[in-house]
């Protein structure tokens, strides 16, 4: 069955990705702008610009371009960088361990503030704890990435000096990219915690554990909590997938050298390979992890089966 199973999420994540890599694959090359005058500039000669685009096999049919595309990720391969001439793997690989750094530093971020917050919230409910800790979590999901790095480069960088303002120069540059990134994840979390915690406390088994005389925060945390986790799982796994999206803006914002920065350096400069690779490597660990997820929930609570 456990293999049924996983053999069916395999074929759908393959037809997922088939999806996305052709539908990026249309779009980039639809959206305005010209590789070839990018590289040459508006002045170049009009037989040196055909010459490059020959070259570059871009003067060929966009179906024929695209079965070229799909072949190559086949054979995992995922051509050259229109630029850099560098093999975009190579590019990958040299940037995928920052963003994946800020991704798990900034989820650490999210569940430190969360948990707290959350359980706060569901213990104290319509106290002020309660009003507070939602409060807090609606601002930090209204605000978004791009307004909240500015803010705390201002507060924390330019006003107070404690951290660099951009670059990645240490743990400390790490700092202010994983709390911007972190607390709007945070803020969903200790909505989720909280709502989830309500839903726990309220079961037959939590009155029956107070009965035994147990302590509160035993019940709180050997059955509360560990019931309770089990949603909150799958919202963790999915938000990791965006994570590695929300990094492209806060990649920028803080010149962090991931893979988010690359993408965005690769659409300005209409590097098409780079942006397909960049856009295909997200998608596969987001549909990666999610699976990890299901396969976990699936263990963790015996009561799901794996064939629905």
């Amino acid at each position: 069955m456990f293999l049924n199973y996983l053999i069916k999420r395999l074929i759908s994540a393959v037809f997922v990705l088939f999806s996305i890599s052709t539908l990026v694959f249309l779009l980039i090359h639809l959206i305005p702008g010209d590789p070839i005058e990018v590289m040459l500039g508006e002045t170049a000669r009009v037989g040196d610009r055909e010459a490059l685009r020959h070259l570059l096999g871009l003067d060929l049919p966009i179906l024929q371009q695209w079965w070229e595309y799909l072949k190559g990720i086949s054979q995992f391969d995922l051509g050259e960088s229109l630029h850099s001439k560098q093999a975009v793997s190579q590019l990958l690989s040299d940037r995928l361990p920052a963003t994946l750094i800020l991704s798990a530093a900034s989820l650490f971020v999210a569940i430190v503030i969360a948990f707290p917050l959350g359980i706060l919230a569901a213990i104290y409910k319509d106290s002020v704890w309660d009003r507070l800790a939602m409060l807090t979590a609606m601002v930090g999901v209204s605000i978004p990435n791009f307004v909240m790095g500015p803010l705390l480069i201002l507060i924390f960088a330019l006003w107070l000096g404690w951290v660099p303002v951009s670059g990645k120069d240490g743990m400390s540059s790490l700092i202010l990219p994983a709390l911007t990134l972190g607390s709007a994840l945070a803020a969903i979390l200790s909505r989720m915690i909280r709502g989830s915690m309500l839903e726990v406390i309220q079961e037959d088994y939590i009155r029956a554990a107070r009965a035994r005389g147990l302590s509160e925060f035993r019940i709180l945390g050997s059955h509360a909590l560990r019931n309770a986790a089990l949603p909150i799982i799958t919202i963790l796994g999915m938000q990791f997938g965006a994570l590695l999206a929300g990094a492209v803006i806060t990649e920028t914002i803080f010149s962090w050298q991931g893979i988010g920065q690359l993408m965005i350096d690769s659409i300005q400069k209409r590097d098409y390979p780079v942006v397909q690779g960049c856009v295909l490597l997200v998608s596969f660990i987001y549909v990666l992890v999610n699976l990890i997820t299901d396969l976990t929930y699936t263990v963790l609570d015996p009561r799901l089966k794996l064939d629905t």
